[in-house]
């Protein structure tokens, strides 16, 4: 038994459609990148647009179980790329999470990623919270290779260094890479970045590891959940 939708009705695609569905997409895709905080994380348009495309095709020329099947991929590529607006809090010294997910561990390191003491909050990301990490605090984007090379021996976990305008050093990094996608960063050194911007894609990372200045206050305990840009998980001195 075949499943048609009622009054719609679809050409067979030639090679030029077909491109010229592809060329629509990356426009769509180019157009939103960088934009602040869009629904849908920009890396996941292309693939949600093609999972839509091939619904409409399996409930107009396929079985039943092919078009469930294709909203079903709809709906997974939805949650994996949805991206929330946050409403960011007034909080000038304030940290805010950068993932949706649970506090894992709160501790002390002599042997941060700069090489010195420093808090560390660790959070296993939600499976299905937002595909976006946000920025932790404002400031500018540091460069970890302008550190001493032979001590940063954490450089290569995908960390990210921010300097608040007091001088507070605030770094940022993942591990647990399923299926061995790192996330991916889109903002550079030298950049400016907002208390709770988006500044990578988590791609299916499961922890994120934040470490503070030594003499930082920690609001959070283990076992608490934190959503990405809006809770406050710890306060940095004012230098």
């Amino acid at each position: 038994m075949s499943f048609l939708l009622p009054n719609y009705e679809i050409r067979v695609l030639t090679p030029q459609s077909k491109r010229g569905i592809v060329a629509a997409l990356w426009t769509w895709d180019c157009a939103v990148e960088g934009r602040r905080n869009p629904f849908i994380a920009p890396e996941g348009l292309p693939y949600i647009g093609l999972a839509a495309l091939a619904l409409v095709l399996a409930a107009r020329y396929l079985d039943v179980i092919f078009a469930v099947g294709a909203a079903l991929l709809v709906f997974v590529l939805y949650l994996i790329f949805r991206d929330p607006r946050r409403a960011v809090p007034a909080a000038p010294l304030g940290v805010v999470s950068p993932v949706d997910g649970r506090v894992v561990d709160v501790e002390l390191t002599d042997k941060g990623i700069l090489d010195r003491e420093a808090r560390v909050i660790r959070i296993q990301i939600d499976s299905l919270g937002t595909y976006t990490a946000r920025a932790p605090v404002e400031g500018k984007i540091m460069d970890l290779r302008s550190v001493a090379g032979d001590r940063v021996v954490d450089y290569r976990t995908n960390a990210l260094w921010i300097q608040t305008d007091e001088g507070d050093d605030v770094l940022l990094r993942f591990h647990g890479y399923r299926f061995g996608l790192a996330p991916q960063s889109f903002i550079r050194f030298g950049e400016r970045v907002g208390q709770g911007q988006r500044c990578a894609y988590l791609r299916l990372t499961r922890f994120a590891e934040i470490q503070l200045p030594i003499d930082s206050k920690i609001l959070v305990e283990p076992g608490q959940r934190v959503t990405a840009g809006t809770d406050l998980i710890g306060k940095v001195p004012r230098s």
